[in-house]
């Protein structure tokens, strides 16, 4: 069975014993023990199954239109204490430098009742509404960086563990030692989930520290759990670069040191989640659980429609690996 990344707070929040309502498009089995609702909020009277109801908090993960987010804060305002709002670290204004902490300058033109526009805008929309109906004391801006795990659907680890799975010279992008920031999504619905508890208010950055851990050690982990035949070449940033490879997309999580990329991507400042109680489990747990999990649901990874498609072509792949790694 597939399921949302989204589950991931839902179980958090039934490991607390939380009860827990669910509104979705009923696309996919529930999560046992949660309540389920049926709607789209995309469609007219999408969001009627929530006209009447109260709740403690509300945690939405909605990406697109901002205006989305408006209609169902504004339609919960009154009837939820807390509203959650996870967004991204796009918001911040391409390229924030090494170490941006919250109060960093974010992209302009973002409204709350916006249609779909690009992603920096939409999650920045999706604050102002949130903030719009429940007011800064009442909302919570979860700006993620980058997301691993189980339940991932735009398929970067995946696609790794996949890689290596198959065996063979692996192109390893370097350097090896390369610090890298994410956050495994059950850390991020933990996090989410004592917000809610202590009250919490206000932006923060949800990624693990810098250098929680490295691409040796995320690509070592990989072929370790997958037990395939892989021997990862280290290749110089520099010819990865000259071969035309575009780093994060091609290479799935990884950007060459000293670049702009790298300073917004895994250089962020989390000193306010962590005071907060954000605790990152270690890089080879989240590799071998989403290596089990992809062997559960058959080997292939959901992919959100939304989002391109991760990952080198194996010819590309081999040319490369010819012209040099060591």
């Amino acid at each position: 069975m597939v399921r949302s990344s989204r589950d991931a707070v839902v179980e958090a929040a039934l490991g607390r014993d939380w009860e827990v309502t669910v509104l979705n498009r009923g696309r996919h089995a529930p999560v046992p023990g949660a309540r389920t609702l049926v709607g789209d909020r995309t469609a007219p009277g999408g969001l009627d199954a929530l006209t009447d109801g109260e709740w403690d908090a509300v945690v939405d993960t909605w990406s697109a239109a901002p205006r989305a987010v408006h209609e169902a804060a504004r339609l919960l305002r009154g009837r939820a204490r807390r509203y959650v709002y996870v967004s991204s670290c796009s918001v911040y204004t391409w390229a924030p430098p090494a170490g941006y902490a919250e109060d960093a300058p974010l992209v302009e033109g973002a409204e709350p009742d916006a249609e779909q526009t690009d992603y920096p805008r939409d999650k920045r929309g999706g604050e102002l509404a949130a903030v719009d109906a429940f007011g800064a004391a009442d909302s919570v801006l979860v700006r993620a960086g980058l997301i691993l795990g189980p339940y991932e659907n735009i398929g970067r680890l995946p696609w790794w563990l996949t890689r290596t799975a198959r065996g063979g010279p692996v192109l390893a992008p370097g350097p090896r030692e390369l610090p890298l920031q994410y956050v495994d999504v059950r850390d991020l619905a933990e996090w989410i989930c004592g917000a809610v508890e202590q009250g919490l208010s206000g932006p923060f950055n949800l990624i693990s520290p810098q250098g929680h851990a490295t691409m040796g050690e995320l690509l070592e982990a990989c072929v370790r759990v997958t037990g395939g035949p892989a021997e990862l070449r280290w290749t110089a940033p520099e010819i990865v670069l000259d071969a035309g490879i575009e780093p994060w997309t091609q290479l799935p999580v990884w950007v060459p040191p000293g670049s702009d990329m790298h300073d917004a991507l895994h250089s962020a400042d989390v000193s306010r989640a962590v005071a907060t109680g954000l605790v990152c489990r270690p890089v080879g747990e989240t590799v071998a659980d989403t290596w089990r999990w992809l062997r559960e649901i058959g080997g292939e990874a959901p992919q959100r429609p939304d989002r391109p498609r991760k990952g080198l072509d194996p010819e590309v792949e081999a040319k490369v690996l010819a012209a040099g790694g060591e």
